[in-house]
C-alpha cells in the first residue's frame, strides 16, 4: 500500500494516487476508497485493477485539509491503509478505525 501526493500549483489541490497491491493475504477482485472526500458512497468507482493485482485511484483533494478513508475489499471488509497519516476512531461504536491523510 502507498500514498503519492503532489501539489498542483495555482489550484491549491493534490493529486493523490492510492495504491493497494494483492498479496500477503489480500486477494481482492474489487476495491472502492471510500471515505469524507465522496461522502462515504458505497457505490462509489471501484479502483482501477492492473494485471499484476495492483489497485490504483487517482483523487484531487482540496489543499490544507485531512480525510478520513477507508478501503472496501469486495462489498465484504474493511483495510485501513498503513501508510496513512494518522488513524482514528470511526465513531461506529465498534473498535474500527478509519484512516487520515493530511493534504
Amino acid at each position: 500500500m502507498s500514498i503519492k501526493r503532489q501539489y498542483l500549483k495555482g489550484k491549491q489541490l493534490y493529486k493523490v494516487t492510492f495504491r493497494l497491491i494483492n498479496g500477503n493475504g489480500l486477494d481482492a477482485k474489487n476495491i472502492r476508497i471510500i471515505g469524507e472526500f465522496n461522502d462515504w458512497d458505497f457505490a462509489s468507482e471501484p479502483m482501477e485493477k492492473s494485471e499484476g493485482g495492483v489497485f490504483t485511484k487517482v483523487l484531487e483533494l482540496d489543499a490544507d485539509q485531512e480525510y478520513q478513508f477507508r478501503y472496501l475489499v469486495d462489498n465484504k471488509f474493511w483495510e485501513n491503509d498503513p501508510d496513512a497519516d494518522d488513524l482514528v476512531p470511526s465513531g461506529t461504536g465498534k473498535e474500527d478505525y478509519n484512516s487520515v491523510i493530511v493534504l
